[in-house]
């Protein structure tokens, strides 16, 4: 029900808007601020977007915790989202996601209200992933397999894969 009211609510807010600010400063001037924050919401998105991909980068490449510049990731894609989509409410919120400390406090607030129950990194046996449970292997354990030794019929020794 609270996304039917949102999806009914901003469009309505959106008209009253541009009638306002239409009456007020006339239609070509309110287009070419529509125009105007597209653009500039454009050029933020792309330069803000490629700094938190270079975040994520190195959070995986260092082993950290990747989830605050992904978080951080997406709401700079919903930010884009907000700012090509015509209208001064939705690009006041697509400006306030573009906006790191206000992107850092929405984190924060939403990371408080979720709940992990367990987090595990690495691959299980085989390089898979363990199944729910299962612990990891150690150094005594013993995996039984058949086995079948296939011949090479080539006499030299070589796969097959290789030229000479």
């Amino acid at each position: 029900m609270p996304l039917f009211v949102l999806f009914l609510a901003v469009p309505i807010i959106e008209i009253a808007l541009f009638i306002q600010v239409g009456g007020l400063i006339g239609l070509f001037p309110t287009l070419a601020i529509v125009v105007l924050t597209a653009v500039l919401g454009t050029w933020m998105i792309r330069t803000q977007g490629l700094r938190e991909m270079a975040n994520l980068r190195n959070s995986f490449n260092e082993l950290r915790d990747p989830t605050e510049p992904l978080a951080h990731g997406a709401m700079i894609l919903v930010a884009g989202a907000l700012l090509l989509t015509p209208g001064f409410f939705t690009d006041a919120f697509g400006f306030l996601l573009l906006f790191p400390p206000f992107r850092r406090r929405a984190f924060n607030w939403a990371r408080s209200r979720v709940r992990f129950q367990s987090f595990e990194m690495g691959a299980g046996p085989a390089g898979g992933p363990r199944p729910r449970g299962a612990r990891p292997m150690a150094d005594g354990d013993v995996i039984e397999t058949d086995y079948t030794e296939i011949g090479n019929p080539d006499a030299r020794g070589d796969s097959g894969w290789t030229k000479h």
